[in-house]
């Protein structure tokens, strides 16, 4: 091979090209061990370019880049989701019609199941063959919500643009239409003066202004005024309603800034593990509690901590005074009062309260401080295999044992310090072993991980915790560390534990104060769609990698992403192969960069961000 140099042909010998790259080798080892004793040194204190070094490294470093290309280096040919041989396709938008589609609650197929016990407003997923693979659009003229906490008070019409609740609970002060916006002034239907003069009488026989209660459960919430308004007392409030003729209240909800899924107290259990919650609200939320035997009120005793507060305002409570403005009579309201006094009872709740139509009870602190009633055979101890497996499982008539104790004064399952200390301090399901895997010390690694964690996505995005983004989902949330760490009243997070984890965490998320929920991501979520500013996803496509197809998960993280929200993937980087495709095709602008750690690390980070889009004329 002759190879012209400065126009002199000249034939080099094979020791002469040997001679020359083991040269070049040798230059360039010495070259990058220079460097890197230049940059130990700098970053010692003792070197005198410590500035130069710093715009160099911030312009140099991996996240900065336009992108990083893996492709080439690392082979996805092993995973079953494998697409290197072929383009993914770009994802057109869906009809306009499905601006609202909410895919396990779509009203169609909702009106097939039968409506005992509320089955037809309980999740019915699609079928394979009937899923959607387009974009969910955005309504004409959608824009940005509100940022909080005026969102709390305002929603954009454009947004949500549904108006029958205006005029259903005009009287009850819920939401009003004023121009291009709704304004929620705090009523509801059993506290039209506002939710802060109801939050008041609560504080005046529950402790919510001293810590001790951090989480709270809303069944049957409407738009979630009493989560709202419960924020100011740092208490989390998970609320939830049925997708049904009171259009979109878990939709403006969200739209407001304030934790809400859909959801109904039907047949199958609550997407909680036991023990979670200090406080449980019913407001006028028209479930049977009298009826079925009291099993909703044993659910509700399963999902409330030992020493827990349950709320009941509005019928039959009240009934001697507002029987007749509730169309009933008198004994019908009395009997109804009598059997929840009875389940009660049966349960070991102690009546605190009860006062101006609101009653509140007491959940007994362990089953030693009061004796099972042994009057009703019918009714029995659960027999859980474990008190986390709820996922589509049947509500039944009988009572979740507690935790035993060596003593009445114990605290079943353990004592929770009030917020905010509560949020590092160590849990007591972890304290006590009853988490597998995990001990004390794994817990506090945990943390200082995710610390680690979350201060790298900070130098891609810095306003990860300035408020930007109000509601977040984190869709494997582990221990709730990333969560904790974000922890303020700017924000709040969605601690999704998928129910193919390898381990039950949730019930250690809400023994920090911090909420969330189980659900497997092969499904859609319980929510609407655009109604979540960010979404956190640790390990997501590694685990779901032979369940589910990619597609379907992304897709569903498309579907309730805000436009214009951001996406944290972090997961290997055979995965990230492939999800990076996709999100392409999906109308994300994404950014692959490496491990905190550094780019010999296996595990990458994919940031992205949804594009601002809205339905036009000509969907498909």
């Amino acid at each position: 091979m002759i190879i012209l140099l400065g126009g002199v042909g000249m034939a080099r010998s094979p020791i002469e090209n040997k001679t020359r790259t083991i040269l070049f080798v040798v230059v360039v080892f010495g070259l990058c061990s220079f460097f890197y004793l230049l940059g130990v040194w700098q970053r010692s204190g003792f070197g005198r370019g410590d500035s130069i070094a710093a715009v160099v490294n911030e312009q140099t470093k991996c996240v900065r880049l336009p992108n990083l290309n893996f492709e080439t280096h690392h082979s996805a040919s092993d995973l079953p989701n494998y697409t290197a041989s072929y383009e993914v396709k770009s994802f057109e938008p869906c009809h306009a019609e499905y601006t609202d589609y909410t895919p396990c609650e779509e009203q169609k197929r909702a009106m097939t199941f039968p409506r005992d016990n509320m089955i037809y407003r309980e999740r019915h997923c699609p079928p394979e063959k009937e899923k959607l693979y387009c974009l969910i659009p955005a309504p004409k003229g959608y824009v940005a919500p509100f940022p909080w906490p005026k969102s709390r008070d305002y929603v954009f019409y454009a947004n949500v643009p549904h108006k029958s609740l205006t005029v259903e609970k005009a009287i009850q002060n819920w939401v009003h239409y004023e121009g291009n916006v709704f304004r929620f002034p705090g009523g509801g239907t059993q506290f039209p003066q506002g939710a802060d003069k109801y939050i008041d009488h609560l504080a005046s026989v529950i402790p919510i202004n001293e810590g001790k209660v951090r989480t709270a459960l809303d069944t049957g919430c409407g738009v979630a005024s009493l989560g709202a308004y419960l924020l100011k007392k740092n208490v989390l409030t998970v609320s939830f309603a049925p997708k049904d003729n009171h259009e979109s209240q878990v939709q403006f909800a969200l739209e407001r800034g304030v934790p809400a899924y859909i959801g109904v107290l039907g047949s199958i259990k609550l997407p909680f593990p036991s023990r979670v919650f200090d406080m449980a609200h019913c407001s006028r939320c028209l479930i049977p509690w009298s009826g079925s035997d009291g099993m909703y009120m044993m659910e509700v005793d399963r999902v409330l901590r030992p020493g827990g507060y349950w709320i009941l305002s509005g019928p039959p409570i009240g009934w001697k005074i507002h029987y007749k403005g509730w169309q009933r009579t008198k004994d019908d309201l009395r009997n109804e009062q009598r059997k929840i006094e009875r389940f009660a009872e049966l349960l070991c709740w102690k009546k605190i309260s009860e006062k101006d139509g609101i009653a509140i009870w007491r959940k007994r602190l362990n089953d030693k401080s009061c004796p099972r009633k042994q009057d009703n055979s019918k009714v029995g101890k659960c027999e859980l295999t474990s008190d986390n497996d709820v996922w589509y499982k049947k509500m039944e008539v009988c009572i979740t044992p507690l935790p035993e104790v060596k003593s009445v004064s114990e605290v079943a399952g353990g004592q929770l310090q009030p917020f905010p200390q509560r949020l590092n301090a160590v849990p007591p399901r972890i304290a006590l072993g009853s988490v597998p895997g995990f001990s004390v010390q794994s817990y506090q690694e945990d943390n200082k991980l995710w610390q680690k964690h979350v201060n790298g996505y900070k130098k891609t995005n810095d306003l990860l915790d300035t408020g930007r983004y109000r509601n977040i989902m984190d869709m494997n949330a582990g221990l709730g560390s990333f969560a904790a760490v974000l922890e303020s009243t700017k924000l709040w997070v969605m601690n999704v534990v998928p129910t193919i984890a390898d381990a039950s965490t949730l019930g250690v998320i809400y023994e920090r104060g911090l909420i969330g929920m189980y659900h497997d991501w092969c499904e859609g979520f319980s929510t609407y769609p655009r109604t979540y500013d960010l979404i956190h996803a640790n390990d997501v496509f590694s685990l779901y990698q032979n369940k589910c197809k990619f597609e379907d998960i992304l897709l569903e993280m498309d579907r309730i992403l805000r436009p214009e929200g951001a996406v944290i993937i972090r997961d290997k980087v055979d995965a990230l192969v492939k999800v990076e495709k996709i999100a392409n095709a999906m109308r994300w602008k994404t950014r692959l960069a490496n491990h905190e750690s550094g780019p010999h690390v296996s595990e990458k980070i994919l940031f992205a961000v949804k594009q601002y889009w809205a339905t036009e004329s000509k969907s498909h």
